[in-house]
């Protein structure tokens, strides 16, 4: 159990194309750290598989829907993702290429080496902005969660992706009727008035209480047929 008094240890910390990455482990818990900003941790997810439920959910049993994971993290949603038969192809994409090599062979690898392995199972390395804005690929839910919400950002250049342009790029990455998804650590009443402007339907947003402070939320909305 990790307490208070216990002192992160460094893992690995690498220069990556975005700036610092580190991995720690503190107490029984593995971190990772963006440029000094806490991303995530192994201490729970349910709220990473809450994006991947509530989003097949919303798909009304769509058979062997796609869906396109963004950000790999520490890879609750993309093991959680792939522990359910009835998704079809599960696409990750991840920018940061020390993140998926403590996936294949570091420390992470035990919460995602069942998941890597699955046939359906593709990691693209590449920014996930740049991936909605030029793919020919589409899906049947995006799932992204690659910031600590729309309103607080690991980086500058992911602020497009949550403005009218960003998620027109994401309209045109899903199928018709399919699903957004996207994680925050905290609820964002202007990103879902974004949402209903962009032309997105039925936006609503489902919450994970939490042991103090505000609660994790996923923001859902659906491409018009």
């Amino acid at each position: 159990m990790t307490t208070a008094y216990d002192t992160p240890v460094v893992l690995d910390r690498r220069e990556g194309p975005y700036g610092e990455v580190v991995l720690r482990r503190h107490g029984e818990l593995l971190q990772i750290i963006a440029n000094g900003c806490f991303l995530m941790d192994t201490s729970d997810g349910r709220s990473e598989r809450l994006l991947v439920d509530a989003a097949y959910a919303a798909l009304d049993g769509r058979p062997q829907p796609d869906v396109l994971i963004g950000g790999l993290g520490v890879g609750f949603s993309l093991a959680h993702a792939a522990a359910d038969p009835r998704w079809g192809r599960i696409t990750v994409v991840e920018r940061e290429p020390a993140i998926v090599e403590w996936h294949r062979s570091g420390p992470l690898s035990a919460l995602s080496a069942a998941a890597l392995a699955d046939p359906r199972t593709d990691i693209l390395k590449t920014d996930l902005v740049a991936f909605v804005n030029e793919t020919c690929a589409t899906f049947d839910a995006l799932c992204l969660d690659i910031d600590n919400g729309p309103d607080w950002t690991v980086t500058d250049s992911n602020e497009t992706l949550y403005s009218p342009a960003g998620l027109a790029s994401c309209a045109r990455v899903l199928r018709p009727e399919g699903v957004l998804a996207v994680w925050s650590a905290q609820p964002s009443p202007e990103f879902e008035r974004t949402l209903w402007n962009a032309g997105f339907q039925q936006v609503r947003t489902e919450e994970i209480l939490v042991a103090r402070g505000v609660p994790d939320v996923v923001h859902l909305a659906v491409r018009p047929g």
